[in-house]
């Protein structure tokens, strides 16, 4: 299994998982001209978790220039507006077939229409969990391999950020009530099945509301693998 990230903040975010030498793209939104070293040919398909522009606004040149297939709720293709014969829609907890790879949506919390994340079975066997902008998720996956998950901001970090007045109320309060906080994360990651897990992808870090090294250190010290901060 091979995961690249080709940006993990509020200016775009796409990821590529490869296994078993086929490809699913998740998000779009970073220009396709960034997106260096993809073999088109063997990506089946690019996932999108909800609708806000930093993972869409480049879904149509996917469409465009491309010729992959786009997977997303009807809730996100509603508020985006596109239409295509490569447009699929998914709904949460209904399995989809996506070339060799199984993907099962579940739903998140965010303050969009019918957010997603993605539960991913690839060619190779390993099970991939994708969650981003979410400040919650109520499931447990089992058996999971490799943990792609939204780490935001800390709770103490916002507070301060606050009380200095670099952060005003209102936006401090949209990041809580849509984005994943660190002890959240953690208290998520404790409740799942950890004997499977191989290494954790921490997405989406606040540029001011976050320690790289801080996450990466206690994210490592209940998982016990690799941890990566994706960029």
């Amino acid at each position: 299994m091979e995961i690249r990230s080709f940006g993990s903040d509020s200016s775009g975010n796409s990821y590529l998982i490869t296994s078993g030498g086929r490809s699913l793209l998740l998000e779009a939104g970073i220009p396709l001209k960034k997106l260096h070293g993809i073999d088109w040919s063997s990506v089946d398909a690019c996932l999108i978790t909800h609708e806000h522009g930093d993972h869409t606004k480049y879904a149509k040149d996917l469409l465009k220039r491309t010729g992959i297939d786009l997977y997303l709720s009807a809730g996100t293709q509603e508020v985006l507006e596109i239409s295509s014969y490569r447009i699929k829609t998914l709904k949460a907890l209904t399995k989809q077939n996506i070339g060799s790879w199984t993907v099962l949506p579940f739903d998140v919390q965010h303050d969009v229409n019918e957010p997603l994340g993605f539960l991913i079975q690839a060619p190779g066997g390993e099970k991939i969990l994708f969650a981003t902008d979410t400040y919650y998720i109520k499931y447990q996956f089992p058996g999971v391999t490799h943990l792609m998950i939204e780490c935001n901001y800390a709770m103490d970090i916002l507070k301060k950020n606050v009380e200095s007045g670099r952060l005003g109320a209102f936006l401090s309060n949209r990041v809580i009530k849509s984005h994943f906080e660190l002890n959240n994360v953690k208290k998520f990651i404790q409740t799942n099945d950890l004997s499977q897990l191989q290494e954790v992808w921490l997405l989406h870090l606040s540029n001011g509301n976050s320690d790289e090294k801080r996450f990466k250190r206690e994210i490592q010290e209940i998982t016990g693998t690799p941890v990566y901060i994706a960029e």
